[in-house]
């Protein structure tokens, strides 16, 4: 009873003021339907207005001869939003057993007519007999039962033309699988309490259908993609379910990140990396742009600066130790092979007779260190660059090699790998910064840390990832791709996870081993794309419109995610704590400097 019903059933003669003020507040009191109840509710005969919004709901008058599974899959993963609601009421086998033998009659009559006619068979009715007693069967055995059904949709938008066309996009899609719906005219009120979660059929239109058919109708099939065990990568933003994958545990350990700059991409790679180390799981980082010391800091991990006047050097030359099902020989000949590839990279490209030079040079200087394949070299100390300087000036025709290697050894740009290696990645977390590294030398310090990596990575086998930010500077070069390629390859083996993270999508897709690698990543995100790249990104992952527009319009952290064939709209999100020490946002560093800064005062003081 409201406040105006409550004065109104006083009596006349009774004075205002002999009501009770404690009686006035209790029926004034706000109630939870006051709560709610939309501030006001219109009705149409082919909507209602609820307060500022609209809905229209249907129902479904027809099915087609066979339903197949999952066919309400692309209604209940629609991007709208709407309400479902499966009436199912169960009949009596008896009672229908006798609609089902007059049923059969009437077929069986209507056939032998056609026949005693002289006319030709009418496959319909062959097939409705057929049906009738194949269903009677069914339930005979008690193998089937039926019931009546009745299925209500309610679509929700802010005004009468977002409602028309979702109502066409609803239409389009179940047409499309011969199932016809038709909005409640005038009944739009009863169809509409219909669909709420009060378990009431108000609008009671009914379609009689058997076990078979309706377990199609479940699971509502959602775009839950989720694990029993693993990380949490973010909620689905349709249902709000979790997305919880072991990338372990997939067919292979590899993801890969498209995303334009600023929209999350480094932030969803290292709350991975936060969560992947719980897992007993060590990771090891190359970082471009320097986006990873806090975090290496804050868990106790390695950094090692890498540039030409850095203390941290790595030695091409280094040798790993051949694992159980490798000979010395074969461990050689690989090192030899990715020498190679990196001369390559270092001289900017070789003619095949200075291929064959540098290869011959390579397996000299091994040699000067009593290196081959027939003794065990886990013992001796590597060369270095200078003295496969000192073996090719022995060699005839390389002196073009020995001027462009000159640099490396004795210019500017000595420093950088012409000595011992003296990094150690035996931590938890290891982050190999480049970003001092001048852009010419970038491409060359990928490729050497990674192979350094990969040795590393076959001597111990360990369940490690591998983090490779800005991806597309070693895409841009033949070899240095395709060394990455083979560590998507080849790493499962070793149990290493390979995360490519990359924005520059063209210039990632225009090398020959772009889309290799992304067919080889288990986990694929893509997050907020610019215009210019959608198109590329589209066609190479097979969207559909809605999802392309998706990703143009999502925020920061929201894209798509894919494992397998499956995919599902994500929103990355992190805990307070986690926010703070991955965030890039400059605003939010500056004051974690000043307060860590602050603490180191009050400590030292």
């Amino acid at each position: 009873m409201g406040l105006f019903d409550f004065l109104s059933s006083q009596k006349k003669d009774s004075p205002v003021s002999a009501i009770l003020p404690e009686q006035v507040y209790k029926v004034a009191e706000m109630q939870l339907k006051d709560i709610i109840a939309p501030s006001a509710l219109g009705v149409e005969p082919k909507m209602l207005n609820l307060g500022t919004n609209v809905v229209r709901s249907f129902f479904v008058i027809s099915y087609p001869h066979y339903l197949t599974d999952n066919w309400l899959s692309p209604l209940i993963n629609l991007d709208k939003v709407f309400d479902v609601a499966i009436h199912i009421t169960p009949l009596d086998t008896g009672e229908v057993m006798k609609t089902f033998q007059r049923k059969v009659a009437e077929v069986e009559s209507q056939i032998m007519t056609r026949e005693g006619k002289g006319l030709v068979r009418d496959p319909s009715l062959d097939v409705a007999y057929q049906d009738l007693e194949s269903l009677r069967d069914g339930l005979i055995q008690a193998q089937e039962k039926m019931f009546d059904v009745s299925l209500y949709i309610s679509i929700y938008g802010a005004d009468e033309a977002e409602v028309d066309k979702t109502e066409n996009q609803i239409k389009s899609m179940l047409e499309s699988r011969l199932i016809y719906v038709k909005p409640a005219l005038f009944q739009q009120e009863e169809a509409f309490l219909s669909t709420m979660p009060l378990g009431e059929d108000r609008l009671m239109i009914k379609n009689k259908l058997n076990t078979s058919p309706l377990s199609s109708f479940f699971p509502f099939v959602s775009f839950d993609l989720s694990s029993d065990k693993g990380i949490l990568y973010g909620l689905n933003r349709h249902n709000g379910s979790l997305i919880l994958f072991d990338r372990f545990g997939l067919e292979n350990y590899n993801s890969i990140i498209f995303a334009k700059s600023g929209s999350g991409k480094s932030y969803a790679t290292k709350l991975e990396i936060l969560r992947t180390l719980m897992f007993d799981t060590e990771v090891i980082i190359i970082d471009p742009e320097r986006e990873y010391e806090y975090l290496a800091e804050s868990v106790g991990g390695r950094y090692f600066d890498i540039s030409l006047t850095s203390g941290h050097h790595i030695n091409p030359f280094d040798l790993p130790a051949p694992t159980e099902d490798e000979s010395p020989a074969e461990v050689l000949r690989s090192n030899i092979v990715n020498l190679v590839g990196l001369f390559r990279v270092m001289l900017g490209g070789l003619t095949p007779a200075e291929d064959s030079i540098v290869d011959q040079a390579i397996t000299e200087t091994y040699a000067l260190k009593d290196i081959s394949p027939e003794v065990d070299f886990t013992k001796l100390e590597p060369p270095l660059l200078s003295d496969f300087e000192t073996v090719l000036a022995g060699i005839d025709g390389s002196e073009d090699l020995q001027q462009r290697l000159s640099k490396y050894t004795k210019g500017t740009w000595s420093g950088f790998i012409n000595q011992p290696s003296n990094v150690d990645i035996n931590k938890k977390l290891v982050c190999f910064s480049i970003r001092d590294m001048e852009e010419e030398l970038k491409p060359v310090a990928m490729y050497i840390i990674t192979h350094y990596i990969w040795n590393s990575v076959r001597k111990d086998i360990r369940r490690r990832l591998l983090v490779v930010d800005e991806a597309w500077i070693m895409m841009k070069n033949d070899d240095t791709a395709s060394f990455l390629f083979g560590l998507a390859k080849r790493g499962r083996k070793y149990y290493l996870g390979l995360a490519t993270i990359t924005q520059d999508v063209g210039d990632f897709l225009k090398s020959p081993y772009g889309l290799p690698i992304i067919t080889n990543s288990s986990i694929q995100l893509l997050l907020k794309q610019s215009p210019s790249s959608i198109d590329i990104v589209q066609k190479t992952f097979n969207l559909t419109d809605e999802e392309k527009f998706l990703l143009l319009e999502s925020g920061v952290g929201e894209g798509i995610f894919f494992a397998g064939l499956k995919h599902v709209a994500i929103k990355i999100v992190a805990s307070y704590t986690e926010d703070q020490i991955i965030t890039s946002d400059p605003s939010q560093l500056i004051q974690i400097k000043a307060m860590k800064k602050e603490l180191d005062e009050q400590k030292t003081s």
